[in-house]
């Protein structure tokens, strides 16, 4: 069933499970942030969807986003004395933009369809999963290695469920946006496996390569929020 949710254009891929801290400023998110605290949206769930390269939000509509995003759930805010927050989400369910509302509030409202994992046909080998998530490990573990300092990453706990695992490996690496993008829309959480530790040991090599890691998107932006 479709729902309507705030949306929030990022120059970023939010995956499920995954923290987002944000400081918000702009007034139409200041407005959204207290819709959240006091509950005026329910749940305190908000939508998080990536602005596609060279497009802005309010000068593309729906056009300038990716049509599949991930809710952000609030988990703290905190008020500062301007009236400016800082406040804290982790990612939730993903969703299927459908249309963009904005006209409604000051800011931008979306209808979505929420995207569940699909169940792939004919059941999944236990070995084969295993297999996978070892590996997807392995790779994430090398990458980080690499990329940061002891203690800037985690690695996630055993008990980490096989849908969520790859989101989780993937959130600790700067792999470029269209990819996060590719890993977001994957519903097979077995092939998401497979992608996340193709993605990471392909990283692996380019800094071993070039010593350096993709610039995230935004850092030579056409036009962007100013959130």
């Amino acid at each position: 069933m479709a729902a309507t949710i705030p949306l929030f254009p990022l120059g970023t891929v939010l995956m499920p499970g995954a923290a987002l801290p944000l400081h918000i400023f702009e007034p139409r998110y200041r407005q959204l942030t207290v819709d959240l605290i006091t509950g005026t949206v329910p749940d305190k769930e908000f939508g998080v969807v990536a602005v596609r390269e060279g497009h802005s939000p309010d000068r593309s509509g729906a056009a300038g986003m990716h049509r599949v995003g991930c809710t952000a759930v609030l988990l703290d805010a905190r008020r500062l004395p301007d009236g400016r927050y800082d406040i804290v989400t982790r990612g939730g369910r993903r969703f299927r933009l459908l249309d963009v509302d904005r006209e409604s509030r000051s800011y931008m409202c979306g209808t979505v369809e929420f995207l569940p994992d699909r169940t792939p046909t004919g059941g999944t080998d236990p070995r084969l999963v295993t297999m996978l998530e070892g590996a997807a490990r392995a790779a994430h573990r090398s990458y980080c290695g690499t990329a940061w300092r002891a203690g800037d990453w985690s690695e996630p706990g055993d008990d980490t469920p096989t849908a969520e695992l790859a989101h989780l490996l993937a959130e600790d690496c700067l792999l470029p946006l269209a990819d996060r993008q590719d890993l977001l829309e994957q519903t097979d959480p077995v092939q998401r496996l497979r992608e996340v530790r193709r993605l990471l040991a392909r990283e692996r090599g380019l800094l071993d390569r070039l010593r350096a890691v993709p610039a995230p998107q935004g850092t030579f932006p056409d036009e962007q929020s100013l959130n």
